[in-house]
């Protein structure tokens, strides 16, 4: 999809309309850059329009009024909301949808004009997202598949000149989620601290990449269940070295085994892991990891941990004196 529509823009060929859907900021983003670098070969002259404050109006005035300064014009039309089933009472701006229709039969050949949807779903009953469709270059910005976005990762450090392991894909997808910005973002990091060495491991992504407090909460919970006492207890000294509050902790301990409570519930329903993921909105690497642990705890001793990090709170909440050692001491027991 992308990878053609990209092609066809290096070559030049340009289009007059364009569709950009979905959630997947990257892909939009990727593809605004490209039209631009490829009209800026000349000079560009470049307006943007958000349609939930300005009306499509506007967007067609801008495409139909000649550029002064070079051969094209281009005009990017944020929020297309009158794509997506909305409530009509709460819309603030009133489309002519009509002329929009008849100008995207013959759009004007001095502008390349963007419509953004960044939206999961469009109104596939509505006349105009039907007339949208077929007049404009639509594309579906969609986060790809596990085994896509391992592979799109692969290719975006041999961009650089480098490999990646598998074990280092796959935790690098683990720390960042899902999200194509960020994942570029820490692979254009990683690969310019790499400097002259070719190959990126876990253990340096481990290293590299920025945790969020959620994330080693799950990593300090992981070695809890494991019965790695040493590795829980480190985790959570280090995050008491950076001045996290315990009873924060304790709710995000809470909160973890929530989730794999869930996440097993789901199983013996008879849902896979990609099924859980989108059901729990949760990265599919972290259900993969829940998944695994699964023969380590059994539900019984879930439900005692998560009755056991209850009184840990209570006591944060009502006694006095080194409020720390209460998780810690949790963290000790063995399940």
């Amino acid at each position: 999809m992308f990878s053609k529509l990209w092609a066809d823009i290096q070559k030049g060929k340009l289009a007059s309309v364009y569709l950009l859907a979905g959630l997947e900021s990257y892909y939009i983003d990727e593809t605004i850059r490209r039209i631009k670098d490829k009209l800026e070969e000349g000079e560009v002259e470049s307006v943007t329009i958000d349609l939930d404050e300005k009306p499509v109006d506007l967007v067609i005035d801008e495409s139909d009024t000649i550029p002064f300064f070079s051969s094209k014009k281009l005009i990017i039309a944020k929020n297309a909301s009158f794509l997506k089933a909305t409530d009509k009472t709460k819309e603030k701006i009133q489309h002519d949808l009509t002329r929009l229709a008849r100008w995207l039969e013959f759009p004007s050949d001095t502008s390349v004009t963007i419509f953004i949807a960044p939206y999961e779903k469009l109104d596939e009953r509505k006349k105009v997202t039907k007339q949208m469709k077929e007049h404009a270059v639509y594309l579906l910005a969609e986060t790809p598949k596990e085994h896509d976005l391992a592979v799109w990762v692969q290719h975006e450090v041999a961009g650089f000149g480098k490999l990646i392991e598998d074990e280092a894909t796959a935790k690098l997808i683990e720390l960042v989620g899902l999200d194509m910005l960020h994942l570029k973002s820490e692979v254009d990091k990683i690969c310019l601290y790499l400097g002259e060495e070719t190959t990126i491991t876990a253990s340096l992504v481990e290293e590299l990449v920025s945790k969020t407090l959620e994330q080693d909460a799950f990593k300090m919970l992981h070695a809890y269940i494991r019965h790695d006492v040493s590795e829980a207890l480190s985790i959570y000294h280090d995050l008491i070295r950076q001045k996290q509050e315990p009873i924060m902790l304790v709710a995000l301990l809470a909160s973890q085994i929530r989730l794999m409570s869930n996440v097993y519930y789901l199983l013996k329903k008879g849902y896979h892991s990609g099924q859980i993921a989108k059901q729990l909105k949760v990265n599919p690497y972290r259900i993969k990891r829940i998944v695994e642990d699964r023969r380590n705890i059994s539900e019984e001793a879930l439900l005692k941990a998560l009755y056991g990090l209850s009184e840990v709170d209570l006591k944060l909440k009502s006694v006095s004196g080194r409020r720390e050692r209460f998780l810690e001491l949790f963290l000790m027991k063995p399940l």
